[in-house]
């Protein structure tokens, strides 16, 4: 038997492997041996440390199913990518575990080919590419998790817990888009300019701002400014005043929060991806043109004190802002830190 006719007579395909071959094999990068393998296999950068980080995202959850599936495909990649900026290291791949429901006719090959074609146009925009991952069947809701991988000069990764006293706290960009968007989705707000609901389906990684010699400290903001700002006064074993009324709002924002429930839920609800960051008061005017150089809009909005004050949000007269909760629970439980 000749060996075309051996090779005609194998079994056809398997769906599995037909599926990555379709939608994923367009992403793979090298060191992806084609996604034929159990692994990847990579070289490491010399003189590099390497940095890695995972996050999940869970229909019903983290996005709605109503979602266009390239910005769920966008919106992965790049909440990960927050987390690579908040420890100012340079992320080269990614792997993919996707848990899609069983015959629930919308996950079809039309809506992945979306999907991927989101994750193509920012896998090009930030330069990085898919290694490899898992794809299984699930009864429930579709579950996707992605692990980054990235690299940092040895002993430069920004950490949460480098924070001191008397160091700024500063974030970069607007606080409460994200939020404010998924309220607009659900009907509950209007959003004229798109602005918020854009905001909401596409982070902004604050990548390549090089603050490792500049911030002692930082952290992203995902689960509330007043939740991760605690985490990170807490990890560093301090207290820390957020001053409420210069937390920094996008026109869009001012437009429609007009009330304090409004406003807490900016400080609160989460999905913003953008930096909270701790910086010495000699450091603040390389970190305003650092930031400058890059596009980068930053603000300063309070500042670490002695550990034992907890966490104080007050107003610019001094009053403390009344809040109602922190920020989001992964687990279901309350935050205690304020």
């Amino acid at each position: 038997m000749t060996r075309r006719s051996e090779e005609s007579s194998l079994p056809a395909l398997p769906e599995e492997f037909s599926f990555i071959r379709r939608h994923f094999l367009a992403l793979a990068g090298e060191g992806a041996l084609g996604l034929t393998d159990d692994a990847a296999v990579f070289r490491p950068r010399p003189d590099r440390e390497l940095v890695v980080a995972a996050d999940a995202m869970v229909e019903g959850v983290h996005f709605l199913p109503t979602d266009p599936p390239d910005t769920i495909g966008r919106k992965l990649l790049r909440t990960n990518l927050s987390d690579m900026a908040a420890m100012d290291a340079r992320p080269f791949g990614w792997l993919l575990t996707l848990s899609c429901p069983r015959n629930d006719g919308r996950h079809d090959d039309a809506w992945f080919a979306a999907f991927t074609a989101g994750l193509k146009q920012d896998q090009a925009l930030f330069d990085v590419s898919l290694l490899g991952g898992d794809t299984t069947s699930t009864t429930g809701p579709l579950v996707l998790s992605l692990t980054i991988l990235g690299d940092v000069s040895p002993g430069k990764a920004l950490r949460r817990n480098g924070a001191q006293a008397g160091d700024g706290l500063w974030v970069t960009g607007t606080i409460g888009d994200g939020a404010l968007g998924l309220k607009a989705l659900l009907g509950e707000l209007p959003d004229p300019t798109g602005w918020l609901t854009e905001r909401y389906h596409l982070p902004r990684p604050r990548l390549g701002l090089e603050l490792g010699n500049i911030a002692h400290a930082a952290m992203d903001v995902s689960d509330g400014l007043v939740q991760d700002t605690a985490h990170l006064a807490r990890e560093s074993g301090l207290g820390v005043r957020l001053d409420v009324d210069t937390v920094p709002l996008s026109d869009a924002a001012r437009a429609v929060v007009t009330n304090d429930g409004l406003r807490e839920l900016c400080l609160t609800g989460g999905d913003d991806y953008e930096l909270l960051l701790a910086v010495p008061e000699e450091q603040s005017v390389q970190l305003q043109a650092r930031c400058s150089a890059r596009g980068v809009p930053v603000t300063r909005i309070g500042r670490f004190e002695p550990a034992g004050m907890g966490l104080k949000a007050v107003r610019r007269d001094g009053t403390s802002f009344p809040l109602s909760r922190s920020g989001w629970s992964h687990m279901g439980t309350d935050e205690n830190f304020i």
